[in-house]
């Protein structure tokens, strides 16, 4: 960044951002206006602050500013966008900021009047045909951060094709153009119109039919759960879709139920990591809960932990619950002959390797597709096109997002919290329980442990770091010792159909490596599986596997 790019934020902010920034000191400078944010097929997504690297006013604005021209380009009839937001700092007056620039641009804008799951934009923008939609979130990020995720008018998020067009647009908008209209009088007018939240009762019909896999008198409906929204936007539609179906013994974390962005028990709201989850798990253990389950703040993700015989609780992996979802919606649907001709599954090619195995068991076949749900709501996309979209039974990816109908095109933490305790319901019926099935899993198609390595780059060093990690795994001579590499693939060449990107997957003999920079945050990401003919050995294995890795890759200091 220039001086001269400094001196025009000075002059064009108002006075106290002015102040904040003529506070910073050179370091903090050069990591907020290191680089413009990239608009990729995430949209945008940042720390928030002052700066071209940063989630602000002024870098939503010309985003949206990129997206209305874009909009114009590709519609020549009216044009309309759906906008929804989350329980961050600033989701709301960001949103309101996308509806004034949108609306006064003409372009017809349909916004919710309280913040919302991520799936429920995804449902607007079909159910209202739109043109488009914007969510603002940072999924489950911390609490420093915020995003902004674009939609297509099938309510998938964006394709690489449609977010490099997008960009363009986006580079050549004036990043301090002054807005038209206010809100209020584009609101009188009638250019913005607020959504009903009647359309919730309407998405939570769909989710129910959706889950509905196992009739009423074959479900314990009186489990025992425990729910936390972990401060976001999962509160009212989660406990509206459990009431609706039937479920009576819920218990809800007190202290992250109702919205707060800073997260205050919860700092990293991500329910993949035991943190997040232990408050909920302390309530379950009081409660003697047959289970616990929490969504991230968008309320797209869904973590699990069951309760165990006389061993406390046991947090499931996204894999873990992704092969209980397998095997259950599978047998259910074999049970009431409603699996339907040539049945296919979707997953992401980190995604837990013997859910292919558990899946060909069933006659279901298995598409496997680059991370990022954005594919599997593209893929779902194309089978309804073809008049196909039945053969989909369920999408899910290992970061513990899935979705099991076509009614949107994003992974859905609502239904899959409902069809968790469904399951949950009909396994404790049968006098059973989830961590019992999980273990009969392992016991028929093998043993598997799955982890995950996030390595934080954060600042202007972090991009050059983590492409020199990625390089050095590139070359002939990396070994994983004393592991054999059976395969090398570089997903950056392009295999079969899939769009080119950055990741490696090495297979072993006893499992596999997988190593592919974050596409929303600063952070490289290593991907393990370690196979075993036990859980305990599986597990060891993952863990040397995992060791070895970080060593060859410089990354165990």
């Amino acid at each position: 960044m220039s001086k001269a790019d400094f001196d025009a934020w000075l002059r064009r902010v108002n006075a106290e951002e002015a102040e904040a920034l003529a506070a910073m000191n050179a370091e903090e400078i050069a990591d907020a206006f290191c680089s413009d944010l990239t608009f990729g097929t995430g949209g945008l997504r940042g720390k928030m602050g002052l700066g071209t690297a940063r989630m602000n006013a002024y870098t939503v604005k010309k985003a949206t500013r990129g997206l209305s021209a874009y909009l114009k380009s590709e519609n020549k009839k009216p044009i309309s966008v759906a906008i929804g937001y989350d329980s961050r700092h600033d989701s709301a007056s960001f949103a309101r900021a996308c509806a004034e620039i949108l609306a006064g641009e003409a372009i017809k804008v349909y916004i919710f009047r309280e913040l919302v799951p991520t799936p429920m934009l995804s449902y607007a923008v079909r159910r209202l045909a739109c043109s488009a939609g914007i969510m603002i979130t940072a999924s489950h990020n911390p609490k420093e951060y915020n995003g902004y995720k674009v939609y297509g008018s099938d309510g998938c998020q964006i394709t690489d094709r449609a977010a490099e067009a997008i960009y363009r647009f986006v580079k050549d908008a004036d990043l301090f153009a002054k807005e038209v209209a206010n809100f209020d009088d584009l609101l009188a007018a009638g250019m913005i119109q607020y959504i009903d939240y009647a359309l919730l009762k309407d998405f939570i019909d769909e989710v129910s039919r959706a889950t509905a896999l196992t009739s009423a008198e074959k479900l314990c409906k009186d489990i025992r759960i425990v729910y936390s929204p972990l401060c976001g936007a999962g509160r009212r539609p989660i406990i509206a879709a459990l009431t609706q179906n039937g479920f009576t013994g819920l218990t809800v974390v007190r202290e992250q139920e109702m919205p707060n962005g800073d997260f205050p028990t919860c700092p990293y709201p991500n329910p993949e990591i035991p943190q997040a989850m232990a408050l909920g798990i302390a309530y379950a253990k009081d409660s003697d809960a047959d289970l616990f389950i929490a969504t991230d703040p968008d309320s797209d993700r869904v973590g699990v932990a069951v309760k165990q015989r006389d061993q406390g609780y046991r947090l499931l992996t996204g894999n873990e619950v992704g092969l209980l979802l397998c095997d259950y919606i599978c047998k259910q649907r074999l049970q009431n002959q409603t699996m339907p001709k040539s049945p296919v599954a979707v997953k992401t090619i980190v995604t837990s390797e013997l859910a292919e195995k558990l899946l060909h068991s069933y006659g279901v076949e298995v598409v496997n597709l680059l991370t990022g749900f954005k594919y599997i709501g593209e893929y779902v996309g194309k089978l309804e096109a073809r008049g196909e979209a039945e053969r989909f039974i369920l999408g899910f990816e290992e970061s513990c997002g899935y979705l099991n109908g076509a009614y949107v095109r994003d992974k859905d933490g609502v239904a899959a919290a409902l069809l968790v305790c469904g399951m949950a319901a009909y396994h404790k019926a049968q006098g059973s329980s989830l961590s019992e099935a999980l273990s009969r899993i392992y016991a028929q198609y093998g043993y598997e442990k799955t982890k995950l390595r996030s390595f934080t780059f954060e600042g202007a060093s972090g991009r050059p770091k983590i492409e020199s990690v990625m390089k050095a795994a590139r070359e002939k001579d990396f070994s994983l010792a004393p592991f054999v590499i059976r395969e090398r693939i570089d997903y950056s060449l392009g295999i079969s159909d899939l769009p080119k990107t950055d990741a490696l997957k090495f297979s072993l003999d006893q499992g596999s490596v997988i190593i592919r920079p974050s596409g929303t945050e600063p952070k490289l990401k290593i991907y393990i599986c370690g196979i075993g003919d036990s859980e305990a050995e599986a597990e060891q294995i993952a863990q040397k596997i995992l060791y070895c890795a970080e060593m060859a890759l410089g990354l165990d200091k």
